[in-house]
């Protein structure tokens, strides 16, 4: 079986074809600058190969269509006719209270989906694009969505709530959402099955730490709290994003910065974080090369960064009566072994053990990075998502 994955954002699409019967990736990539000039596609063969194509994509059906065409390509396509694709799995970022699980995409579906755009007004309606691009280039084909939030919805009332008028929630759905879902699931899954354990009765904390990042408390292999809120904006400092800051400092800076409702927004998720902080970039490896320099205002952006991480490990531990695994993943959590270093460090009131020497040769793959006597087991898991995604399409085509 072959399923094509698609994840679809407002200027960008990327992709990755599996053949399920291995759960190899025949080929992936991505068309970047989608409706604006100078678009292309990036393209990664199975050979490790990589191409990178300049082509014109006004719009996203535009650009399913091309990448359909590589997949055809004599000389770059891994696949002779479309036909032999059996589905397509869509990364779908807000499902709100829709949608706990993965779903087969019919108009039902896709018209409850459309209602809660107002949540996320960035990613649904470009994801819903990307569906109907390949309705109208290959009508009939079975296509799943996968939500970015479905795995959060078995958290309790007391976590995802807002202490706000119950009217609002009950009205608008003002509530904790969460993001990055499908990552949390993959990793909190996969850590259990490189370990030998049963997630059935661990308490795990899972980091995803890159531009983006979120922490989730999974207890029993089941999500009771996130970082991430109503928007991706809540939580951890981000590359651009401010994450959690006092209510009334934003109403202060709006009046200050005569910025209206749109204007804060655009400040806070695209102006704060990394960047705004240090003035130097929203990359960790830029900011860390302004560390290296003697740059004082990335030293501090860097310690508030790890600070936050470990401030939500520390409660979320504390919400879950404990805490057995805890696991790193996503760019920079898989690769920034100061972070980890400095994250963990003075975590052995929990009964975090830290290997230095081990966590220091860890870029980008499977390992324990704690010691063997340490009461808390702290792994690097790299995040897998596009594969959860062929996964649950794969499981939902067969059904």
């Amino acid at each position: 079986m072959k399923i094509l994955v698609l994840n679809c954002g407002s200027s960008s699409i990327k992709y990755a074809l599996y053949n399920m019967d291995d759960k190899s990736v025949m080929t992936s990539g991505g068309a970047e600058r989608v409706g604006l000039d100078g678009a292309f596609v990036k393209v990664k063969l199975a050979n490790g190969e990589k191409k990178q194509i300049m082509h014109d994509i006004p719009e996203h059906t535009e650009g399913v269509k091309f990448i359909f065409s590589l997949l055809t390509d004599p000389e770059i396509g891994v696949i002779k006719d479309l036909k032999e694709i059996n589905a397509v799995g869509h990364r779908m970022v807000h499902g709100g209270e829709k949608f706990n699980k993965s779903v087969l995409l019919t108009k039902e579906v896709l018209k409850a989906f459309e209602d809660v755009s107002d949540l996320a007004p960035l990613h649904n309606p470009a994801n819903l694009k990307g569906v109907n691009a390949v309705s109208e280039l290959m009508p009939g084909l079975p296509q799943v969505g996968v939500f970015d939030t479905a795995f959060h919805q078995t958290m309790p009332a007391h976590s995802y709530l807002y202490a706000i008028p119950y009217e609002l929630y009950q009205q608008y759905g003002v509530r904790r959402y969460g993001f990055h879902g499908t990552s949390h699931r993959y990793v909190s899954q996969r850590v259990c099955d490189f370990l030998g354990v049963n997630p059935a009765d661990k308490k795990i904390i899972t980091c995803h730490v890159g531009n983006g990042g979120s922490i989730a408390a999974v207890y029993k292999g089941k999500c009771v709290d996130t970082s991430m809120g109503l928007t991706p904006l809540e939580g951890l400092m981000m590359g651009t994003r401010s994450g959690d800051i006092d209510g009334g400092a934003i109403t202060y800076l709006a009046k200050k910065l005569n910025l209206d409702a749109d204007g804060m927004s655009n400040f806070l998720n695209k102006k704060c974080g990394l960047l705004g902080v240090t003035g130097v970039s929203s990359d960790m490896r830029e900011v860390d090369a302004a560390v290296a320099k003697g740059n004082e205002r990335a030293k501090i952006a860097i310690d508030m960064y790890n600070y936050r991480i470990k401030k939500y490990i520390g409660a979320y531990a504390a919400a879950m009566g404990g805490c057995d695994i805890i696991v790193f993943t996503a760019g920079v959590g898989e690769n920034q072994c100061a972070m980890r270093e400095d994250v963990c460090r003075g975590l052995d009131f929990m009964g975090v053990a830290f290997d230095v020497e081990k966590n220091n040769e860890v870029h980008g793959e499977e390992a324990v990075i704690s010691t063997p006597d340490s009461k808390v087991t702290v792994c690097v898991i790299p995040t897998d998502e596009e594969l959860m995604i062929a996964s649950d399409t794969a499981a939902l085509v067969q059904a």
